[in-house]
């Protein structure tokens, strides 16, 4: 069959038979936020291209080379969200949430785009989940958020392949002196930088530690630490994050080469590594970014968060060969013949489902045989043939698809309540012989 067109390069259709694993992950994320006291936030799928390059960054690969920005009809200037804290620092300040009182603690579930090489776990198209806390400088509040990263890792039996390293990047004023550190020694190596880095001497010298290129990450080796450059307010805070860590046995590793990929960062960065998938191997990264509110107009407000990319943890998940739940299958299927039947089946498929059973019946026609092997493919548990028969006797026979075991069912009343007994029954002595 001829297909019209096909999905844009950089992007992935999530096919049914692989969306419930996503939802599995989505549910388990959703549940440690909650736990936390963390509650949804949903923000749009575009934004003003002023708010990222002011949070973002002008000088970060993303607003520079990665952002899908157009112009609208009427000349504004808008942009696909390339993240996630951005839209969220903005629906805080918008919205005045501080007035709901603080720490104000939000997670959110979001398709993000990015305009870069599409590879495995890298897609210009990607889904984030994230949390951010507003209000906050305790360091507490970092260890926190880490652990909840961490407890999710652990929910889906991760944590030994996923490792936690953490740095601090200290306050504007350290930067300031590590930045100028960075000139000097980066200066040094001028005529042998890329191009984009040597770009970002002036601007942001921090971004060269982050450079691709073998050549620069093999001079940036060598360069000045930020931790030999953070004050003692700063060191302070980061013993403080480092000893709640430990209080909570979260191990790690402090690795001062982390300073994150965007330019509202302060004090405690994060990120949790795998080996498993080769070389994107930061599954989730996040930290501290209390100017951002200020930079985004808002009274002076300590923030912080974390991000990770659903696409590359599923990709650890199957690496690992982590067994996630089985598909959903059908509970039961009612086959019919002829209309009356139809109608009988059709109103017990109804009250099924108004329990919350997952029942399905006949929608194109089959004959009984097509419609049994239709039940066979879906992986219905159990079935039900009605035909003119059962319905004068008012009673037709539960097949068991598993065991063959069949079961006389009432059809003038009471057939919910049986079904409902029988399942309970099997599925409690299911669950024993399992354990």
């Amino acid at each position: 069959m001829a297909v019209l067109t096909r999905k844009v390069k950089g992007a992935e259709d999530i096919l049914p038979r692989d969306s419930y694993k996503w939802q599995f992950v989505e549910d388990i994320m959703r549940k440690e936020a909650e736990c936390h006291g963390y509650k949804e936030i949903r923000t749009p799928v575009f934004e003003h291209t002023v708010l990222f390059n002011r949070s973002v960054g002008e000088t970060t690969d993303v607003v520079q080379k990665e952002m899908y920005t157009f112009d609208t009809k009427g000349g504004e200037s808008i942009t696909l969200r390339p993240e996630g804290t951005a839209g969220a620092a903005r629906a805080y300040l918008e919205h005045a949430l501080y007035n709901d009182g603080l720490p104000v603690k939000v997670y959110y579930m979001l398709t993000c785009y990015r305009y870069e090489k599409a590879q495995a776990g890298r897609q210009r198209e990607f889904h984030q989940f994230g949390m951010e806390a507003y209000g906050s400088a305790d360091a507490r509040a970092d260890a926190e958020m880490i652990c909840a990263a961490s407890s999710i890792f652990e929910r889906l039996g991760l944590k030994e392949k996923i490792k936690l390293e953490i740095n601090s990047i200290g306050c504007p004023t350290c930067r300031k002196k590590y930045s100028d550190a960075l000139k000097t020694y980066f200066g040094e190596h001028k005529e042998s930088l890329c191009d984009t880095c040597l770009s970002r001497l002036d601007r942001n010298p921090m971004r060269i530690l982050d450079c691709k290129s073998e050549i620069c990450k093999g001079i940036a080796q060598n360069a000045p630490t930020v931790l030999d450059y953070i004050c003692e307010d700063c060191a302070a805070h980061f013993e403080q994050v480092k000893g709640y860590l430990d209080c909570a046995g979260i191990e790690y590793t402090v690795n001062p080469t982390i300073v994150r990929g965007l330019d509202y960062y302060t004090r405690t960065v994060f990120e949790f590594v795998t080996d498993c998938i080769g070389a994107q191997g930061t599954v989730c990264g996040g930290g501290r970014y209390d100017g951002l509110i200020e930079e985004l107009g808002g009274q002076p407000t300590p923030s912080l968060g974390f991000a990770m990319g659903l696409e590359r943890l599923l990709m650890v998940l199957r690496a690992n060969g982590t067994e996630l739940p089985g598909e959903p299958v059908c509970d039961i299927y009612i086959a019919a013949l002829g209309d009356a039947a139809n109608k009988k089946a059709f109103t017990l498929i109804q009250e099924l489902r108004s329990a919350s059973f997952r029942a399905d019946g006949d929608l194109v026609g089959r004959g009984l045989r097509a419609q049994m092997k239709y039940a066979n493919k879906i992986g219905a548990k159990y079935s039900v043939v009605i035909g003119d028969d059962d319905l004068s006797a008012n009673k037709a026979m539960l097949k068991n698809m598993e065991s063959g075991e069949q079961t006389e069912m009432p059809l003038d009343g009471g057939f919910l309540e049986k079904f409902i007994s029988l399942y309970v029954e099997n599925e409690q002595k299911r669950m024993i012989a399992e354990s």
